[in-house]
Order: structure tokens, then sequence, then C-alpha cells
């Protein structure tokens, strides 16, 4: 079995465990209890209101970092996706912000975890919600289809973070938004220092750093990236909001253009990505740039 099977496998197994365990009322992980979580994960990040308008099974399963759906502004008629959506927390709240023109997807890995969420859907009467299992490096939707993807203290857990991005990217319309909730490391920080604060199933050995992470975000295409700590969860280890945008030019020039024609969208061949429009492959860049109407800046 190689490393990345395994750290799979170990995150998998805690959160199946943690699901086993709320249905029983027992505990959870990432540095809290399912019912009775400290300060820095958990229920408590989530505002009375909010937890008392939710089944009590979905409340005592929420072990991530942060709110993503208090800093994603969700709009009446989104597409959502929750990337790792666990109990479903986010999930419903996120349905009740879209509203029953608009959708909110879950994807899990873990089987455990998405019967306790469909359960918890049942008991609240959400009908705008689908959970959907796979992995978030593969995600089992259509490009261009979610207007936002939200994600609570999991991308932390990935073992290929870049294919994360990539198909996070994927899935977004152009003009999508990304608005998420990790653990984030300060860059002086080495992978061995990160590993010393905290294991990897406890949200901080697998944290990348700042300047990693906005790097990665980059790579995929993303623009407008903003990185906000919100709490120091060790030493130089962050809770933070993380937020990105797909351009509106990712619409325009297509994988088939040249390199140079798919640079000219918004600075990163990345952001080429859509099945549906291209532009001419014999066109130069600035020609490419004017078909494809690209205004983007990095």
């Amino acid at each position: 079995m190689s490393e990345q099977t395994e750290l799979r496998e170990t995150v998998r197994a805690r959160y199946a465990a943690a699901a086993i365990a709320v249905t029983v009322g027992g505990g959870g992980c990432c540095g809290g209890q399912a019912v009775e979580v400290d300060e820095t994960f958990g229920a408590t990040l989530y505002q009375a209101a909010q937890r008392d308008e939710l089944p009590a099974e979905a409340v005592a399963a929420s072990l991530g970092c942060g709110n993503p759906t208090a800093v994603a502004e969700l709009r009446e008629g989104e597409r959502v996706l929750d990337l790792g959506s666990g109990g479903g927390i986010d999930v419903l709240l996120s349905a009740r912000r879209v509203g029953p023109t608009g959708k909110a997807y879950g994807l899990d890995m873990t089987d455990e975890m998405l019967e306790l969420a469909i359960s918890n859907a049942a008991k609240a009467g959400a009908t705008n919600v689908e959970f959907l299992k796979g992995n978030i490096e593969s995600i089992p939707l259509p490009g261009n289809t979610i207007d936002v993807v939200i994600s609570n203290c999991v991308i932390n857990l990935s073992v290929d973070k870049p294919a994360v991005f990539a198909e996070t990217f994927r899935v977004l319309r152009p003009g999508g938004r990304l608005g998420i909730s990790d653990v984030v490391a300060d860059d002086h920080l080495t992978p061995a220092e990160r590993a010393e604060r905290g294991s990897y199933v406890s949200c901080i050995a697998g944290a990348l750093t700042f300047a990693e992470y906005r790097e990665g975000l980059k790579a995929a295409g993303f623009a407008d990236i903003e990185i906000t700590p919100t709490f120091e969860v060790a030493d130089g280890m962050h809770g933070a909001i993380v937020r990105a945008v797909k351009p509106h030019c990712a619409e325009a020039v297509g994988a088939s253009a040249p390199v140079d024609a798919q640079a000219a969208c918004c600075g990163v061949s990345a952001c080429c990505t859509s099945d549906e429009r291209t532009v001419d492959p014999n066109l130069t860049t600035s020609e490419a740039k004017a078909a494809s109407g690209c205004n983007c800046q990095q």
C-alpha cells in the first residue's frame, strides 16, 4: 500500500468512526468531540440560531474549523457543492440559503458519513440536496455546473491537493466562487515542523502554508485569491478563510488553443478548460485574447 493510499484510508477510517460515534452518541475527530466540542473545531463555530434549526445529529457531526456558509455569500437559486460534506451541516445550511430554486450537493468518501447525512437531510425536510460518494480529487459532477464550492477543514486532509484545486476549478462555472474554511500554516514551517504540531487526521500535518495554498489555487486558474487567518490552531497554524474566483474568461478559450493563446486568458493555461467554446488555434496571442473577450487579471 502506497503512503498516499494509507493516509487516505486512515482519514476514511477516522471519519467513519466519527459518524458511527455520532449515531450512538460518542466522540468525534479533528480535535473535538461530536457533541461537546472545543472552541477550535466543531459546532461551536456556528451561531446558536443556525445550530438550533438543524437535526442534532448534523450539529454533532460537525468536525470542521469554520463556517463556510458564513463567508460564501450564497444567493437564491445557486448550485452549491460542499467538498467533504460529513454529516451534512454545511449542505443543509446552504440548501436554506439557496432556496427551493437552488441546490446543494455534498461529496464525501465515507459510507457512514453519507448515511448519516442522508438521514439528517430527511429529518430536516430538505428536498433540494443531494449527497454523492466520491473523492474530492475526482468530483463526480460535470464541468461548469456549480456556482459556489465550499469546504470545511477537509482540503488539508487530501493526499493530492493540486488535483482538488483543478477539479474544483473544473466544476465551477465561469465567475463561480470558492469559499472555504481550512487550516493553513505559516510560510516558514516545514512539513516536518507541521507534523510536530499535530497528526494528519487531526487536520494539522497535511496543511499547506499560505504561499503553497495561494500558488496551488493560482496554478489551477483561480483569481482574486484571499486567505485570511481567523484564529490559531497550534503554534504557526491557523484556521483560515479562503476565497477565490474562477475568471469569466475561462469560458472563452478552449484547451485546443495553443499555449500562448491560452496564456492570454488570465495569464494561466489552466484558466482555459471549457468543453463548450474554443478559440481558433491559428490565432495569434493578441487575436486570441480579443476573440475570447478576456479582461481578467491575477
